[in-house]
């Protein structure tokens, strides 16, 4: 997505599973109060809550909200405007999801018809 390009100043994401709010926060460039602020305001950006309603953010929540700080404070969406981009971008991914479903269904179709040639 957006992680090398308009993000040049920020730091390389660790290869971990888990990033709680403060390491994500570093990640960032973000305050925690505005990571929280955003995950009301994007559907899209929902962190694990664990234990005491900890929050743990995956590789792709990192990469999203470093896309939503590129919108906001470099590109100047408002949080209307970013929030309808990233709706707009989330659509074909859909259609690449459903292709890929299809494309499985299909595979285990085949594989179906070969086991009952072998049987």
């Amino acid at each position: 997505m957006l992680e090398a390009s308009n993000n040049n100043e920020l730091p390389v994401i660790p290869g971990k599973r888990y990033f709680t709010i403060g390491e994500v926060s570093e990640l960032c460039g973000v305050k925690p109060h505005v990571l929280r602020y955003w995950e009301q305001e994007f559907s899209q950006l929902k962190p694990v809550k664990r234990r005491g309603n900890r929050r743990y953010y995956q590789r792709h929540d990192v990469v999203l909200i470093r896309e939503i700080r590129g919108l906001l404070y470099e590109q100047g969406f408002t949080i209307g405007g970013a929030r309808q981009r990233l709706e707009n971008e989330a659509k074909p991914v859909v259609k690449e999801t459903n292709n890929k479903k299809q494309l499985v269904h299909e595979l285990l179709a085949e594989l179906e018809e070969i086991q009952a040639l072998l049987a």
